[in-house]
């Protein structure tokens, strides 16, 4: 292992012998002095070398493998989960959904404990004024429905997605920006498919993911 793969290690081994559960990612990077992203890249890491292993792919459980014992193992339960990015959406202009995956990222379970997670990668900077800006990832709880406020990614003509906020007319559907230099955009019913509500955003610029939860907007 390296310094810092090692480091990781013993912290959460300390950390479950203590308290007899992992500590949470947030935790983990708070008393380590390192970014979220940092850890969860460690955690993937020890997991390569065979350090750490997960349930299945999406498992919340995970156990600390044996390191110089054989058969010593501790189980963390409840606490990571991996969520796919599954394409890019805009913020800005609709662009086409691009289905194929980008990868994954760890997110803490007790911040987003939602069945089928999935991630969508934000190119534009019509939601800033949500907290989603260009090069985030919003994290999405599948749905076709949506309430009036909320934040949802939206499939436009069967081939467009874009993230805004939703509003239900009696004869249109409204996307509105949080960004005054963009328009408020209207669809018939037909025009458009609620994908998911925006549940949270990872915090994508200069590398540095930080997760936090997306609240509900005013109606």
């Amino acid at each position: 292992m390296t310094d810092k793969q090692r480091k990781l290690y013993d912290y959460l081994e300390s950390k479950i012998r203590e308290l007899g559960k992992t500590p949470s990612l947030r935790q983990a990077a708070a008393d380590l002095g390192v970014s979220h992203n940092a850890v969860a890249q460690l955690i993937h890491q020890l997991e390569g070398k065979g350090l750490l292993a997960r349930e299945g792919r999406y498992s919340r459980s995970v156990r600390l493998l044996s390191v110089g014992q054989q058969g010593r193992s501790h189980s963390i339960t409840g606490r990571v989960r991996e969520v796919p990015v599954i394409g890019q959406v805009t913020a800005g202009l609709p662009m086409y959904a691009q289905q194929e995956w980008d990868g994954t990222v760890i997110v803490d379970h007790s911040l987003f404990p939602g069945d089928n997670l999935f991630c969508l990668r934000i190119s534009g900077d019509s939601m800033q004024g949500a907290g989603i800006l260009d090069g985030d990832l919003v994290i999405c709880e599948p749905r076709q429905y949506a309430e009036n406020g909320e934040v949802v990614a939206v499939l436009l003509y069967g081939e467009e997605a874009t993230v805004k906020r939703f509003f239900l007319h009696s004869d249109h559907i409204e996307l509105r920006p949080e960004n005054e230099a963009y328009s408020v955009m209207r669809y018939q019913f037909s025009e458009l498919l609620v994908q998911g509500k925006v549940v949270g955003v990872i915090r994508g610029n200069s590398g540095v993911f930080e997760s936090e939860v997306i609240g509900h907007g005013s109606t």
